[in-house]
């Protein structure tokens, strides 16, 4: 599984973008983490560098049911969103190719990991605690991190980081210039795909 640090320079690969989406086809890249990843904020540069669209799942979720993610989970609970996400996603999933940022806790649902399986090529952007934690606190949209939100991202970490590192291609990103960590995106991503025959030859 290709790991990039984000903290070193990696000069794009000569023709990276073309490449990416020759093999892609009309798969999207789905990105996946804690909240305060980065997912939106790289999501919207790896699909600059790709051109091709990209969308926020959270975004969409709050647009079919013409709420906040905080109202959801206030007026539905908790269980009533992660049914909505799942929908949503798996809605996105189908109409092509595209970059999606997923919710904090998208990927735990193992239906969700199965469409994004078949339909996608996953990418956990992995953070420290530390990293996760200075982003969080500037954002009042995270229900779950609304009461002592080192406490509940250290459990929920605990938690969710056996299951995405189940995700294709992990990049390891930290407070550097967010260009870095797009290109070592970018060059995960290829070489993953570039590997991606071998890799199914071998389970044949």
């Amino acid at each position: 599984m290709p790991q990039a640090h984000a903290n070193d320079h990696i000069p794009l690969p000569p023709d990276a973008a073309a490449r990416i989406l020759a093999r892609l086809g009309q798969r999207s890249i789905v990105l996946v983490g804690m909240p305060g990843a980065g997912k939106t904020t790289l999501g919207r540069r790896l699909a600059q560098i790709l051109k091709v669209d990209f969308v926020d799942a959270d975004a969409e979720i709050e647009r079919a049911a013409a709420m906040t993610i905080p109202e959801i989970f206030a007026r539905l609970g908790e269980a009533q969103f992660r049914d909505g996400e799942k929908r949503v996603i798996g809605r996105l999933l189908e109409t092509g190719r595209q970059v999606i940022a997923t919710g904090g806790g998208a990927f735990m649902a193992a239906e969700t990991r199965a469409a994004i399986r078949a339909r996608a090529v996953s990418v956990w952007l992995k953070a420290d605690v530390e990293v996760l934690l200075g982003r969080v606190r500037r954002k009042s949209n995270r229900p779950l991190l609304a009461d002592d939100p080192e406490g509940t991202l250290r459990r929920l970490l605990a938690v969710r980081e056996p299951v995405l590192s189940e995700a294709d291609v992990i990049v390891h990103s930290s407070d550097v210039a967010h260009e870095v960590v797009a290109a070592a995106l970018v060059t995960a991503i290829l070489d993953w795909l570039e590997n991606e025959p071998a890799r199914k030859e071998a389970v044949e």
